[in-house]
């Protein structure tokens, strides 16, 4: 089975990406079960665990880093076949039903200290989906989802030492995970020359979800009907899924707090105020450009991106 990156800054429409391609897998009329998502996380503690035969609570960030390549090497090549979701608990790797494996990553694309891609490069999985989302969008989302408010999250996005799962005092149900600035982050997978990249917007996933959806399939070389993925798009329609998260929670959710809040792309527009706006322009301007979101200010020339 070929396996891919499905890569993201937090809030950018991972997990509304791998309930299309859940929804896809089961077929029929009724949704997949949004507390059962398959393909597995990257930075899950038990995978990395059980094919290193070591206690990753005994290993420093750098450590664990260093060997993560291996645990990717053997993912893709089949090894590691029950995969975790971001809580940790166990699911098998899809099967038959489909025939390319998707694993969430949240990483930017760094490497080692001994200068070998953390996520194994060439020898990992075959290439990466990349999604990615207006900043001004994920801001809210991401300051909701994790409790901050908005001008925490928005100095957050712009700092280049940002990761999860990085404090030492305490230890963490996942590994350490470098995000980067939102701009390096996206700019780290874009740049970097080892694997493949299919770039999806999330603006585009929901404006011509079909289309847009049957790109990133063809790119993955998962052969699938224009029916078989209108009838995804249906079962996985923002209303149904905040619907099952209201009936039966949904267990990525962090702090009892609804993980699907609004799912709109320019929300933003009555969530920021105009000065949150200005500085997320201000911090992030050249690759929001480069991603086609258009400014409301003129950008300054001095910013690097």
């Amino acid at each position: 089975m070929r396996t891919f990156w499905l890569a993201s800054y937090p809030k950018s429409g991972n997990t509304w990406m791998r309930i299309l391609l859940a929804n896809l897998v089961a077929g029929g009329g009724e949704a997949a079960d949004i507390n059962r998502l398959r393909g597995g996380f990257a930075g899950a503690r038990p995978p990395f665990d059980s094919v290193t035969l070591i206690d990753s609570g005994l290993l420093s960030f750098d450590e664990i880093d260093a060997l993560r390549p291996r645990v990717y090497e053997a993912l893709a090549a089949g090894d590691a076949g029950d995969t975790t979701t971001d809580d940790g608990s166990h699911h098998h790797r899809d099967g038959a039903d489909a025939p390319v494996h998707f694993v969430k990553v949240h990483d930017a694309y760094h490497l080692t200290s001994r200068g070998e891609p953390v996520l194994a490069g060439r020898r990992g999985p075959e290439g990466a989906v990349v999604i990615v989302r207006d900043p001004r969008d994920i801001a809210p989302s991401f300051a909701h989802h994790g409790r901050m408010d908005i001008d925490r999250t928005i100095a957050f996005m712009n700092d280049s030492d940002a990761c999860f799962c990085g404090a030492t005092d305490r230890g963490h149900q996942q590994l350490r995970q470098k995000l980067m600035r939102w701009s390096e982050h996206v700019g780290s997978w874009l740049a970097q020359r080892d694997l493949p990249v299919h770039l999806v917007r999330y603006e585009d996933l929901q404006r011509a979800p079909t289309a847009t959806l049957r790109a990133a399939l063809d790119f993955a070389g998962w052969p699938v009907s224009d029916t078989a993925i209108e009838r995804a798009v249906a079962l996985s329609a923002f209303d149904r899924v905040a619907a099952q998260e209201r009936e039966t929670g949904f267990r990525e959710a962090p702090h009892k707090r609804s993980f699907f809040r609004r799912g709109e792309a320019g929300a933003w527009r009555s969530d920021l105020t105009a000065a949150q706006v200005a500085r997320i322009e201000h911090d992030h301007a050249p690759m929001m450009q480069r991603l086609g979101y258009p400014l409301t200010s003129a950008p300054c020339l001095s910013e690097a991106g």
